[in-house]
């Protein structure tokens, strides 16, 4: 408590557990109180040439970008500048900068939707906004106020809301992002910062489409985060020396590797999703599992979502437990593995069919179960998210 003496009490909250003291010791509690940029100083500049827009039914995850984007610079002499909406155009950084040689960066990733009803909604963004302003303060980068940001990114929204697509399978994706511009070498705090945000409008993730099946590489050789790392943070150091496993993973045939971690194999997450299971317990009653936000697990939106709905449902049990391979294939041994499935932002819910591990193929009778609970999972959020239900996640910008 002592390292946090000084910082409200709703900052804390915020701030939860050794990220917080971490944090508080790392950059005082007056940097941390420091103030922040304000919506209402909002300058826009609108383009004078707008691209045309890309066909719903044909997009690419991430390839395709909107007219405008959201720009606040900082420093550490003059603090906060002014948020910009601008024309979207390439950044100038200083070849020094200590986002490209020492990884001082962070993103978040989130989604607008467009309903029948034609309102567009944001779907539980203070989530998103809570995490990111975490992962500044471990990556000793400027705290800002979340709601301020949140209206910035509101604000972007609407003047390029003729880009969110109007279709049900398709979505505007939003990309905050986070970056230390210092102009010099030296593994330190940066004394400049870049906020920005892009936008874009995105159709499935996974190349083979929506709810499509994924197959698993599990290997205990590679581990992506551990404990005191940064693996409860969404920084791009998290997701880079991935993609040498990933394709290791898809030469030999696999979609996606499944992340283990310690000398039991404990499962964490899958590709960049976060794992759920429904199975039968030891006493043989339904119970949905995923490990547990132990510094090593990203706390995902849509993770926190499942969990809420499940226990929303109360029809079986929900635990956020350490779950290892050993107790894993003896339950599948013993028929007890319903489902297993990825969520994110990007997917929402994936069904797992197969894993390799350790010279073996397991086959999981995911899509042979419904698969039940992950379809009734998908269809209630993204009636949620596309306002085919009222509910307080989904805000209207």
């Amino acid at each position: 408590m002592a390292a946090t003496a000084g910082v409200p009490r709703a900052f804390r909250r915020v701030l939860k557990g050794r990220a917080c003291a971490t944090a508080i010791l790392l950059l005082g509690p007056q940097r941390c109180l420091s103030s922040s940029f304000k919506a209402s100083d909002l300058q826009i500049e609108l383009t004078s040439r707008p691209k045309p827009k890309p066909d719903s039914g044909k997009l690419v995850f991430g390839k395709h970008f909107t007219d405008h984007m959201l720009t606040v610079e900082w420093t550490q002499e003059n603090g906060w500048g002014k948020p910009h909406i601008k024309p979207f155009q390439n950044l100038t950084l200083h070849p020094a900068s200590s986002a490209l040689h020492y990884s001082v960066q962070l993103f978040e990733g989130m989604k607008a939707f467009r309903g029948l009803d034609k309102h567009v909604r944001l779907f539980r963004p203070a989530l998103n906004m809570e995490r990111m302003l975490r992962s500044a303060l471990r990556a000793c980068l400027p705290p800002f106020d979340k709601a301020e940001l949140l209206e910035c990114i509101r604000q972007l929204i609407r003047v390029d809301q003729d880009w969110v697509p109007q279709s049900d399978s398709a979505s505007l994706y939003i990309r905050p992002t986070f970056i230390g511009t210092e102009p010099s070498l030296g593994v330190a705090k940066p004394n400049h910062a870049l906020l920005y945000v892009i936008l874009g409008p995105v159709g499935p993730y996974f190349t083979t489409g929506s709810f499509s099946p994924v197959s698993l590489l599990a290997d205990p050789r590679f581990v992506r985060a551990w404990i005191g790392g940064v693996g409860d943070c969404k920084v791009g150091g998290n997701y880079g020396p991935t993609i040498y496993v990933q394709s290791e993973a898809a030469k030999e045939g696999f979609q996606q590797v499944l992340w283990l971690y310690g000398d039991d194999h404990q499962l964490t997450e899958v590709g960049t999703m976060n794992i759920f299971m429904f199975w039968e317990d030891q006493q043989g009653d339904p119970e949905l599992v995923t490990p547990p936000l132990n510094g090593i697990i990203l706390p995902g939106v849509t993770r926190q979502s499942l969990l809420d709905l499940a226990r929303k449902w109360g029809e079986f049990k929900v635990s956020e437990r350490v779950i290892t391979m050993s107790s894993f294939i003896k339950a599948l041994e013993k028929n007890r593995v319903k489902e297993v499935f990825g969520s994110g932002t990007a997917c929402v819910v994936c069904p797992v069919n197969k894993i390799f591990y350790q010279g073996k193929h397991y086959h999981i009778p995911t899509m042979e179960n419904g698969p039940e609970i992950a379809k009734r999972f998908l269809k209630e959020l993204t009636d949620i998210q596309y306002g085919r239900i009222a509910s307080d996640w989904a805000q209207p910008i």
